[in-house]
């Protein structure tokens, strides 16, 4: 990598570091729940009827089943979310969220909002923001290839 290139690549791993750690500390503070435990919440909220199979909460996430599902343990013994077997199939389990999840989301969302506005938002002007979008989707839409490789060798 040239210099350019660095400062780039250092910077996004310096974000990807430093952003989560402080939405954590919000999420903790208002709502004892980490950022990992407020996304699950979150794509269970807008699911249909506010349930999704574990297989595909796990994708939402981009968890792997083993830590949904300890993360589901410790939310199910605080009231946080419900698992059950599916109907339309017993080797699957749905999770569902619960009254008191919501009530966290609830709790939890206008402190997550600010924060990330003060960090994030707030601190680019609209034409960075703007490129901010363009280059996250460029990004994601790479990672969300059908199967993410090594580079071939030049």
């Amino acid at each position: 990598m040239d210099e350019h290139e660095s400062r780039a690549w250092l910077g996004l791993v310096a974000v990807t570091q430093l952003l989560p750690t402080a939405l954590d500390s919000q999420l903790q503070r208002d709502a004892h729940l980490t950022h990992f435990e407020f996304m699950v919440l979150t794509a269970l909220r807008f699911a249909p009827e506010s349930t999704l199979r574990m297989t595909a909460l796990a994708d939402a996430t981009n968890a792997s089943l083993t830590r949904l599902s300890h993360v589901c343990t410790r939310l199910e013994k605080r009231g946080i979310v419900e698992r059950t077997r599916s109907a339309d199939d017993r080797r699957v389990t749905d999770v569902q969220l619960a009254t008191e999840g919501r009530r966290m989301l609830i709790r939890a969302m206008p402190g997550h909002i600010e924060t990330a506005r003060h960090l994030v938002i707030d601190a680019l002007t609209p034409a960075q923001r703007d490129a901010l979008a363009d280059i996250a989707e460029t990004i994601i839409d790479r990672l969300s290839g059908a199967e993410v490789s090594a580079p071939p060798h030049g």
